[in-house]
């Protein structure tokens, strides 16, 4: 039974892995491990991104989060967008170094190949978890974000402590392209 469960786990792997570089890795569906008895699930000690933004900003999402067991296998980041719904989860996977402890951010391009604007006070929210390999989960933290033109860019502002070093790591980035749901479906009818 542990030997089958490690080879879906590893199959599910090395296909997100393959299939990512096509774009296919989200259609896969996510691998569900029931938590192992007597080990703990990772914690979110901190966490902080600033709400408003630039179409296009660059945004970083702070984290810091620790697991008992050592285990962290990756970060699980959901947009639900107002107007549209949910996007597909997204993971990043830690390095090794960081699956005791970490203390970094994930960065998130939000300019979309799928669009090339998206309306004024356009909302969206962040969830992100952390999941281990024994099939624990974290609790989740929520991340509001408002795209406005008039927005302070991030790079003038300094995140608060315990993440105001400059060496903090960057732990991966965020592929998820957003739609301006007022344009699905432009050029495909003729008016």
């Amino acid at each position: 039974m542990k030997k089958e469960a490690v080879k879906t786990v590893a199959l599910a792997f090395v296909l997100s892995f393959c299939l990512g570089s096509f774009g296919w890795a989200q259609s896969l569906g996510e691998v569900v491990l029931e938590p192992k008895e007597g080990t703990k699930p990772p914690l979110i000690l901190n966490a902080y991104a600033v709400e408003r933004g630039q179409y296009g900003t660059i945004w970083k999402i702070y984290l810091e989060a620790e697991d008992p067991d050592g285990d962290m296998l990756r970060i699980a980041s959901v947009v639900h967008q107002v107007g549209y719904g949910y996007y597909p989860a997204d993971f990043i996977y830690l390095k090794p170094k960081h699956q005791k402890h970490f203390k970094g951010y994930i960065q998130w391009n939000t300019f979309s190949s799928r669009t090339n604007f998206l309306r004024e006070w356009t909302r969206i929210t962040l969830t992100v978890s952390i999941q281990d390999k024994a099939g624990n989960e974290s609790k989740e933290v929520v991340f509001p974000f408002t795209f406005e033109s008039g927005a302070k860019g991030p790079k003038g502002l300094n995140p608060p402590a315990p993440f105001d070093q400059r060496d903090l790591p960057k732990l991966g980035n965020l592929f998820i392209d957003l739609f301006e749901p007022t344009m699905m479906g432009a050029g495909i009818r003729e008016d």
